[in-house]
């Protein structure tokens, strides 16, 4: 069994790497389970199979995405300088912008280059703040509704990146001798019950060699919890997603080996015409259904390095206008496919008509996420902002202190505080 799934793998990445692109559809096509292959290698295997599960794609016409100025101008004063330390690990004279705005498919080093693109991509640059979101988990059975097990609300998920600063002073990078790259803290939780006040912080560094730091608060017991970074591959509380997972890839791109794989052209939800999020209707209501388009995509596999890593590689499709992943597919150590990660992606000036905050270039907001385990048939889906909050901007971009996103909100004894 074993060798076969490798094998399997092995013809998926020989696919990508030489066969046209196989999808002949077109705007106003609506792909489900009866006509699914229409889609060919537009989309992945994990993608797949909840189309024969359910989930339908709305196929429009592509759009074009307009960077931030400040990033493009950062962009053309920066790049020139940058260069690729020889074991790919570091960047070598970065301070803001894409590192590498011109990518050589013949390049030995071309998936640490995307990779480290995707690190540094133009989007949500300085800090975010994600509000009011909510989760289901639970089985998929066939032809039948998602049966939800539990429901999550969650209070904050935020972001603070201490390089590479473009909108908020201080620019490029805050007061930083401890060569931090973000802090990240997800806190508190507010549902379930059992779960109420829970949270997780951590550190990123920007030095590969040194590992994350990420405490992991349990009110329940009294006490914090020191994670490894192998464990942010690890699923919690009884539902799919890992900390790692988080966008497609949330992982220090020191702690994989990289492999480029192509480049191809996807489907993929872009301009989402629904926020909140719409979900398909049952069976396939562990998904998304909105409108997605044909994006130029990367497709770069990774393999961890640490031991006792959850998964066997992961495969990114990276939109190669944005960076931004559209999807993954994630395998077990045997090569079988084992979860899909969708970003259901959806550019706009302001989350809706009359918010408060207007950006001056569409950002890129999140309706909805979804982690979906083929081998359990079980699903994890998130909506951001939460329907049960009507009027929540949900996302907040590069706006600070003016949201309450300080470097006080990314401590253990906020951690405590927040969920006590």
């Amino acid at each position: 069994m074993r060798s076969m799934g490798i094998l399997l793998s092995a013809l998926l990445s020989l696919v990508l790497c030489t066969a046209p692109v196989r999808g002949t559809v077109k705007p106003g096509d609506v792909i489900t389970a009866q006509n699914v292959d229409e889609a060919g290698d537009m989309i992945s295997p994990g993608v797949k199979w909840c189309v024969q599960r359910g989930m339908s794609i709305h196929v429009v016409a592509p759009q074009e995405i307009e960077l931030p100025k400040p990033y493009v101008e950062a962009t053309e004063k920066y790049a020139p300088q940058v260069r690729l330390a020889p074991d790919g690990l570091k960047l070598e004279n970065y301070v803001a912008g894409l590192p590498f705005p011109h990518i050589d498919v013949n390049d030995p080093q071309v998936a640490m280059k995307i990779m480290w693109n995707y690190e540094y991509k133009p989007f949500v640059t300085d800090d975010g703040d994600a509000r009011n979101f909510d989760a289901d988990t639970g089985t998929i059975n066939a032809g039948e509704p998602l049966k939800v097990e539990r429901h999550f609300i969650l209070d904050h998920i935020r972001t603070l990146y201490y390089n590479g600063r473009i909108f908020v002073d201080p620019k490029p990078e805050l007061p930083n001798p401890d060569g931090i790259r973000y802090k990240g803290s997800l806190h508190p939780i507010l549902e379930p019950s059992d779960l109420k006040g829970v949270g997780s912080t951590s550190i990123r560094y920007i030095d590969p060699k040194r590992q994350d730091d990420t405490w992991l608060y349990l009110p329940t017991l009294r006490r914090v919890r020191r994670l490894s970074s192998a464990q942010r591959s690890d699923a919690l509380f009884g539902q799919d997603t890992d900390a790692d997972s988080y966008g497609g890839y949330a992982g220090q791109i020191g702690w994989m080996n990289w492999r480029f794989l192509g480049e191809t052209k996807i489907l993929a939800p872009f301009h989402a015409a629904h926020y909140p999020v719409k979900w398909c209707d049952p069976p396939g209501d562990f998904a998304f259904c909105d409108d997605w388009e044909t994006r130029d995509a990367w497709v770069v596999e990774g393999t961890s390095k640490l031991p006792q890593y959850a998964y066997g590689k992961r495969l990114l499709f990276i939109d190669k206008n944005t960076y931004l992943v559209a999807f993954s597919d994630i395998f077990d150590h045997d090569g079988q496919l084992w979860k899909v990660w969708m970003n259901e992606w959806s550019f706009r000036n302001q989350a809706f008509p009359n918010a408060h905050y207007t950006y001056d270039t569409p950002f890129a907001f999140l309706p909805s996420i979804v982690m979906v385990d083929v081998q359990l048939q079980h699903a994890t889906r998130a909506a951001l902002p939460s329907l049960a909050y009507p009027g929540e901007e949900g996302w907040y971009f590069n706006k600070g202190a003016e949201v309450g996103n300080t470097e006080d909100f990314f401590t253990v004894a906020h951690l405590i505080a927040a969920g006590s």
